[in-house]
Order: structure tokens, then sequence, then C-alpha cells
């Protein structure tokens, strides 16, 4: 289900979504790596794909990423923590999500980096 540009924005800014990672979803480029993270998260919720791929490192499965997208309920984004650097940087967060009504939450450290004055994401570890 696609939510309105006027409905609170899927990352827990509390704000709109046109106001907050919708504006990255339309090509605004996210300052750090902490931005990226949620605007992605935001993406998934969203059904953003295209947003996904050009935000990751390496080229991305769109049809598993609208398969889960499609199926999920996107409830909740907790930020643990943020390490930022100059051209490497970490979020570990919990995303709270519903797969086909079957609990798929899971606690991420995320990998970014910067290539080209743009942050990617590179790779996470589930923990």
């Amino acid at each position: 289900m696609i939510l309105s540009v006027n409905s609170k924005c899927p990352c827990g800014s509390g704000i709109k979504y046109k106001k907050c990672c919708k504006p990255y979803h339309d090509g605004k480029t996210a300052n750090n790596a902490l931005i990226l993270m949620k605007s992605r998260y935001s993406a998934y919720a969203k059904q953003q794909y295209k947003y996904i791929n050009n935000t990751s490192n390496k080229e991305e499965d769109i049809e598993s990423i609208k398969n889960f997208s499609n199926n999920s309920k996107f409830e909740n984004l907790k930020i643990i923590e943020f390490i930022d650097g100059e051209n490497k940087a970490f979020v570990t967060f919990k995303a709270t999500i519903f797969s086909n009504g079957i609990d798929s939450s899971f606690c991420e450290k995320s990998r970014f980096i910067k290539a080209n004055n743009k942050w990617l994401y590179l790779d996470g570890e589930i923990i």
C-alpha cells in the first residue's frame, strides 16, 4: 500500500513524508549516511524501488525488493547508533516490519561509503 505524501514519514521523524524523505526519493542527495539510511527505509515502505537501487553500492535485485516491500508493513525504525566518518559511516538500527503477517523485525549494523561525493549503502550485518 502506497501511503499519501501527507502521511507521517515512515522513517519516524514525525513530520510529513513530503517534507522529510520524499525529496531524497525525488533526487536530493543525502548529506550523511544516517539520512540515507532513513530515506532507504522509507523507500522500502513507500515502494520507491529505483531509489533503493540508486543508493546502493551494488546492483539490487529489484524483484526481491518489490516482493518484500509490497508484502510488508513497516511499523517502526529505531536508530541505535550512528558513527559518522568522512568517507565511511555506520548506522545501527532496529526495523520493526511485518511481512505477510509474520514478524520480520531485525537489527542491523549497516555500512556506508561516500563515493563521488554521494553516500551509498555498502552492506549490513544482522546483529
